[in-house]
């Protein structure tokens, strides 16, 4: 006899008011530029009984992105970098989530930037869970990750007469994110 055991998922959106995509890249092999993403929206399915299927589904608006300084953000938004006019989301799916999302875990997936899609794991955590004033069901979440510019056709830069380029390849990734649960209907 077999027995069919219902999955308990829960659906859960970005809060936007809560939500920080991050990212620091070295400059003139001397310092370091960081800067942001303000607009993010997305999905996660929680698969309550077995987490490790749960589903990540997150876009990042490109134009948004924030440098707190205006034509730096203005190039990063040419050809030269992410190509908004063409390219306008960056999306990253998960494929898989490694160890207890309720503490430290992996998230396995497709990112993809400029039409072109790698796979990348993120150092994910979470940060708590509990009801807002409001009567939601929030959960917190941060995660790290690593990527290679270039991988993604973000290849511009420039030799430095003393050595090195102005702009690092390797990109570090941070993300905050505040999830609120969806009421069932």
């Amino acid at each position: 006899m077999t027995t069919n055991t219902a999955t308990q998922t829960t659906t859960w959106t970005v809060d936007p008011a809560h939500v920080e995509v991050g990212f620091s890249v070295r400059h003139l092999m001397i310092s370091t530029v960081r800067g942001r993403f303000g607009t993010v929206s997305g999905t996660v399915i929680m698969d309550e009984a077995n987490p490790e299927n749960s589903k990540v589904d997150v876009t990042v608006d490109v134009n948004s992105i924030d440098t707190r300084q205006e034509g730096r953000d203005n190039h990063l938004r040419s050809a030269d970098f992410f190509d908004v006019a063409n390219h306008p989301e960056m999306r990253f799916v998960s494929k898989k989530i490694v160890g207890d999302p309720s503490d430290e875990f992996k998230i396995v997936g497709d990112l993809t930037i400029r039409g072109t899609t790698h796979e990348v794991t993120l150092d994910a955590s979470m940060q708590g869970r509990g009801m807002d004033p409001w009567g939601n069901e929030r959960a917190g979440f941060e995660a790290k990750g690593k990527i290679n510019r270039a991988d993604f056709g973000l290849a511009w830069n420039a030799a430095l007469e003393t050595g090195g380029v102005v702009v690092g390849d390797e990109v570090k990734i941070s993300i905050d994110v505040e999830l609120i649960k969806q009421k069932s209907e």
